[in-house]
């Protein structure tokens, strides 16, 4: 990476592209605070990007984005639902058995993907390509029913996408996955201190004394 490449990279950015990244890295802040306004500014910055990647001729990535939308709506009206039933949907944790699943699933997808890709239009990295779509897909749903855990995979995928992007030479989004990798690294401590957090009221609660 060239500092003349990072200036040209960032000098070509539209005003509709920044506004969509600083939408994006404000919704990976707000859902590590569990707020439920993370949805609607992630369909924003999701629907910027759907229609900018279409336009770009990128049809996967605008696929991958309208996806996304869909997911934003669901995050919302699920988060929405156990709010108004005074019921806030709780950070909760998998076992190993449920990640056992969900990686094999994710990798066996990837590899199918990855070998079309390579077969029919010769992508780049095929495989690599096509796994830190499939597991972004599935992570986001397990974001928005609030796994502990899509915090750990989310380091390892936007890891993954900063290599990818550093070999495709997209250089302004390996920054801002930088700032996804820092930020979910800190996702995965808030969840985790309020998983703890609930623990320790229903451990309170259950100990509490019938008669007082």
């Amino acid at each position: 990476m060239t500092t003349d490449a990072i200036v040209e990279a960032f000098l070509a950015l539209s005003g509709w592209e920044v506004f969509a990244t600083t939408l994006g890295i404000a919704y990976v802040i707000l859902a590590a605070k569990e707020s439920i306004w993370c949805w609607p500014t992630a369909f924003v910055s999701t629907l910027i990007y759907t229609v900018l990647f279409w336009e770009g001729q990128l049809p996967m990535q605008a696929i991958l984005n309208f996806y996304y939308m869909a997911m934003a709506i669901y995050g919302f009206m699920l988060w929405t639902k156990h709010s108004n039933n005074d019921d806030t949907l709780k950070v909760k944790t998998w076992g190993w058995q449920k990640h056992i699943a969900y990686i094999v699933i994710a990798s066996v997808l990837s590899i199918g993907i990855g070998y079309y890709l390579d077969l029919s239009s010769g992508t780049r990295l095929p495989f690599l390509d096509s796994a830190v779509m499939v597991f972004s897909v599935i992570n986001t749903w397990l974001m928005a029913q609030k796994i502990l855990e899509n915090w750990l995979y989310w380091i390892i995928i936007d890891a993954a996408a900063i290599y990818l992007y550093w070999q495709t030479g997209f250089y302004v989004t390996i920054i801002m996955f930088g700032v996804y990798l820092i930020l979910a690294v800190y996702g995965y401590k808030e969840w985790r201190d309020s998983l703890k957090e609930s623990l320790d009221e229903t451990d309170l609660t259950n100990t509490e004394n019938p008669y007082m």
